[in-house]
């Protein structure tokens, strides 16, 4: 039994269909394992991620608690209610402070001791350049309690 035109156009189809099912499937199983989640302090205690898993921690870093030895810098990051300590050895960015916000990526050691591979400084949420204040002061638009760019 010969198939017709038709017969052969779907099953060329389906076979594509089933050849780009089995690549998507391939994509996101490789993704999978490069996504790298997000927590506070908080939710990082509660959720009780595992030692050694790729994560995100981020909060502010709390007052009086970097200590710097060498290329050795720890700090303790909080969300207000709960804190981790974190440990990075390298240079930090030139916007970290104390009581500012960060971002640090990199794993769990034991509880409450996590170790950055990349520490990212983030500015304070109501920063707004210079240059925009003065714009805006120029259209007789600024408001102070905006932000603080002076």
């Amino acid at each position: 039994m010969a198939m017709t035109r038709k017969q052969k156009r779907l099953s060329i189809i389906a076979g594509l269909g089933l050849v780009l099912a089995i690549a998507a499937g391939l994509i996101f199983t490789a993704l999978r394992d490069q996504i790298v989640f997000f927590y506070s302090p908080s939710e990082l205690e509660e959720k009780q991620v595992a030692v050694g898993q790729a994560i995100r921690v981020g909060g502010l870093v709390e007052d009086g608690s970097w200590v710097k030895n060498g290329e050795i810098n720890r700090f303790v990051v909080t969300d207000g209610a709960t804190t981790t300590t974190v440990e990075y050895t390298g240079i930090l960015p030139d916007l970290f402070r104390e009581g500012q916000g960060v971002i640090a990526e990199g794993s769990l050691s034991a509880p409450g001791m996590f170790v950055a591979t990349t520490v990212l400084a983030k500015h304070d949420e109501n920063y707004i350049p210079k240059e925009i204040v003065d714009t805006l002061k120029d259209q007789g638009e600024w408001r102070p309690e905006a932000g603080a760019g002076d």
